[in-house]
């Protein structure tokens, strides 16, 4: 587990840092004064797991950890016993008081460890449960389409022409929206018009009444430009 060590206190970072490096399963990739210094780290480095102290000037630990948009595993190690319920609000893993015993900081680590073990494994099933095609009637055969594949589709009616990125020419397929929004991932497609849904990541630009899929103009519909405004930020 890759982890960075956060105290203002010189003697009490030196003494994280030797305490850290008894641990097997750890490695330390920085010691930190301050907060700032973390944040530098964490956007060039991956961190599993954050030791921090609570009293530091200019940004505390408990502000900077609700500050994280991701937060890793975190372990608040403090001289102050007051801050610990206000901690667990963060879902920390666990809140040491100096002086720590070593026995004690050995036992913070192995409960890291088992909760970064869990959300690895919870992490890989939800992968393998997320599909990556989907199969369609064409020609009485059924045919796989991957999602990646997909740039954007066209409704005539009961019929779909898929345009697709291995093909030249659209693949026509019975069937409607409404049953195809059942198979489409929601966060990989976007609906624009009655008759056209869209893969949002060959999106190359918006405007008010249209969408750009590099040189292809699409219409985006009344009823539909509100979700094009909200992938675009504009509303909440």
């Amino acid at each position: 587990m890759n982890c960075i060590a956060i105290d203002d206190e010189p003697l009490a970072l030196e003494l994280l840092k030797d305490n850290i490096g008894k641990i097997p399963f750890l490695n330390l990739v920085a010691a930190c004064n301050n907060a700032f210094e973390a944040m530098e780290t964490m956007q060039t480095q991956s961190v599993d797991l954050i030791f921090i102290d609570i009293q530091m000037p200019g940004l505390t630990g408990l502000q900077f950890i609700a500050s994280l948009e991701k937060k890793p595993l975190v372990i608040f190690i403090t001289a102050y016993k007051q801050y610990a319920v206000e901690s667990y609000d963060l879902d920390v893993v666990d809140y040491l008081v100096k002086p720590v015993p070593l026995e004690r900081f050995i036992k913070a680590c192995n409960r890291a460890k088992e909760l970064h073990e869990l959300k690895s494994v919870k992490s890989s099933v939800t992968k393998e449960k997320t599909p990556s095609h989907f199969f369609v009637n064409v020609d009485y055969s059924q045919l796989k389409v991957k999602f990646d594949d997909i740039i954007w589709m066209r409704g005539y009616g009961d019929y779909i022409k898929f345009h697709l990125k291995s093909i030249e020419h659209p693949l026509v397929v019975r069937t409607t929206f409404k049953d195809l929004e059942m198979e489409l991932p929601q966060n990989k497609f976007i609906r624009i018009h009655k008759s056209y849904s869209v893969a949002i990541d060959e999106i190359t630009a918006i405007r008010k009444n249209s969408i750009f899929l590099g040189e292809k103009e699409l219409s985006v519909g009344e009823t539909f430009r509100e979700s094009v405004e909200k992938l675009i930020g504009k509303r909440n």
